[in-house]
């Protein structure tokens, strides 16, 4: 089966926080159920998601800023079938969508086993605007390469 080459690559990178913005909860967020179906070597992992009223089954390989994602929409009944098995792999949170320039740094506010914990994320078109980006001075140290932030290492 072919069809028109596509981009599978997400190229992202991964701050702590060192305060959390004003106004943090007028920006608009969402409460994220996740969950890992397999997890196996060279970063591989299948994941499912329940974020508000969107329900998906992710595919990503690799490890750093740059890797394989493929994403499909599942339906509420499909994501009830299958989140049985994610159990002991699972991590809740709570995402904000904050505009920064010509970004949107999604802050992840962990609850349940990994409260406490504050990180953020920015997604990237190329691996040059992901190496150029001028993060504002809330955020703190980049761990885009430190697997303890790994969401699939916080699952488990």
């Amino acid at each position: 089966m072919s069809g028109p080459a596509q981009s599978h690559r997400e190229i992202e990178r991964k701050f702590l926080v060192r305060r959390l913005p004003d106004a943090l909860t007028s920006f608009a967020h969402a409460e994220l159920w996740q969950g890992y179906l397999v997890t196996a070597p060279g970063g591989v992992q299948v994941r499912m998601r329940k974020a508000g009223e969107k329900h998906s089954l992710t595919y990503k390989r690799g490890r750093g800023n740059a890797r394989e994602e493929r994403e499909i929409e599942l339906s509420p009944a499909q994501f009830a079938v299958l989140w049985p098995a994610t159990e002991g792999r699972r991590l809740t949170k709570t995402r904000y969508d904050v505009p920064h320039g010509n970004y949107v740094v999604e802050i992840d506010v962990y609850t349940g086993k990994n409260q406490g914990l504050i990180v953020a994320e920015v997604e990237f078109n190329d691996e040059e605007s992901a190496r150029e980006f001028q993060a504002p001075d809330w955020l703190g140290k980049d761990v885009s390469h430190d697997r303890r932030y790994s969401n699939q290492l916080l699952a488990s």
